[in-house]
C-alpha cells in the first residue's frame, strides 16, 4: 500500500501528498491522477501480481526453479502474435489482440515443454538455457518480419516493459490478468500435485493433462495481456517465486498470496526507481528488472550450487 501511494505521487507532474490530504489539489492535478497515475499504479500492481503467479505456475509445471515466461519463449511468442495481428488485422480490438497473442504464447510454451521431453537427463540449468535459445529463435524470426515490413519500432514497444504510456482506457485488459491470478489460486492444490510429476499425480487421481492445460492457458493469457498493455516484464516470475519458496516452501495454496504481493511490490519499486534515476526522464521498468533479474539468476546458478541441484 505504501508503494502504491508513492507511485501516485512520483513523476514529472509535481503533485504533493500533503496538498492531496489537505484537499488543495488543483483540477489539473486531479486530471493527471485520474488519467495517468491511478491507471499506471493499477497496471503495475496487476502486471506484477499476475506475472509472478504465472512464473510460479511455470516453475511448477516444468518442475524447474529457473524458468518463467521470459526464459521459455512465451513472451517472445506473444510478441510474435502481436506482430501478426498488426500485419493482418490492425483494427482488431485490444481484447482480440490479447487473445491472438495468447494463442501464440500457448503455442510457444507448448513447444518449450515438448522440447524438454526430447532431452534426456536434462540439468536444471540447461532447461532455462533451452528456453532462452527458443525465445531467441522466435524473437529473431519476429525481428525479420518486422524489418521486412518496417515495424521495428512497434516491435520494440512490446519488448521494453514501459508503463509510461499507460493511460485510462489502455490498461483495462490487465484486470483479466489479475482475475486469472485469482483463478490460479483456486486451482493451486491441483497445480502443486501436477508439479510432483505425471506418474505420481495420476496415481493420486489427478487429471494431469487437464491441469497442465489449465496452467498453460493461465500462463499464456497473463503473458499476452501484459505484453499487449505494457510490453515484456522480465524476471518477475523468476525472482519472486524463488524468494517465496525459500521462505515458505512449494505449496502453491500457501505461497501464491505471498507471490502475488511480492510480485506487485517488486514491479512498483522498479518503476519508481526508473522514474527517479534520471528524472525528469524515465528508464523503462523492464530495463530495471532486467538488471536485477539477471543478477539474481546468476546468483541462483553460481552462488547457490546446492539450490541449483
Amino acid at each position: 500500500m505504501a508503494l502504491s501511494v508513492a507511485s501516485l505521487f512520483v513523476g514529472v507532474a509535481n503533485i504533493s501528498l500533503i496538498d492531496f490530504l489537505d484537499g488543495r489539489v488543483s483540477q489539473t492535478d486531479w486530471l493527471v491522477l485520474q488519467t495517468s497515475r491511478i491507471p499506471r499504479t493499477l497496471a503495475l500492481v496487476f502486471a506484477g501480481t499476475s506475472m509472478a503467479v504465472a512464473g510460479a505456475i511455470m516453475q511448477m509445471l516444468a518442475r524447474n526453479k529457473f524458468v518463467e515466461p521470459a526464459t521459455t519463449g512465451t513472451v517472445e511468442a506473444a510478441a510474435l502474435g502481436m506482430l501478426v495481428v498488426l500485419l493482418f488485422a490492425p483494427d482488431l480490438p485490444i481484447v482480440g489482440k490479447m487473445l491472438v497473442a495468447g494463442v501464440f504464447a500457448l503455442a510457444g510454451t507448448g513447444l518449450f515443454l515438448w522440447l524438454l521431453t526430447k532431452i534426456p537427463l536434462r540439468s536444471v540449468v540447461i532447461v532455462p538455457l533451452i528456453g532462452m535459445m527458443l525465445g531467441g529463435v522466435i524473437s529473431s524470426f519476429a525481428a525479420f518480419i518486422a524489418y521486412r515490413f518496417d515495424m521495428m519500432q512497434a516491435m520494440n514497444v512490446w519488448t521494453s516493459g514501459d508503463f509510461s504510456t499507460v493511460l485510462r482506457g489502455r490498461y483495462e485488459v490487465l484486470w483479466l490478468a489479475f482475475g486469472l491470478a485469482i483463478i490460479a489460486y483456486r486451482g493451486a492444490d491441483k497445480l502443486t500435485m501436477a508439479g510432483l510429476g505425471q506418474e505420481f499425480s495420476v496415481s493420486l487421481g489427478l487429471d494431469y493433462r487437464k491441469v497442465m492445460t489449465f496452467g498453460l492457458v493461465i500462463i499464456s493469457l497473463v503473458t499476452a495481456s501484459v505484453v499487449v498493455s505494457a510490453g515484456m516484464i522480465p524476471f518477475v516470475g523468476l525472482i519472486v517465486p524463488n524468494l517465496v519458496s525459500l521462505a515458505f516452501g512449494d505449496n502453491l495454496k500457501k505461497t501464491l498470496p505471498w507471490i502475488a504481493l511480492l510480485g506487485a511490490a517488486i514491479v512498483l519499486v522498479c518503476d519508481i526507481i526508473g522514474r527517479l534515476i534520471i528524472a525528469p526522464f524515465e528508464v523503462p521498468v523492464g530495463a530495471v528488472l532486467g538488471v536485477i533479474g539477471s543478477l539474481f539468476f546468476l546468483y541462483l546458478v553460481l552462488g547457490r550450487n546446492a539450490y541449483a541441484r
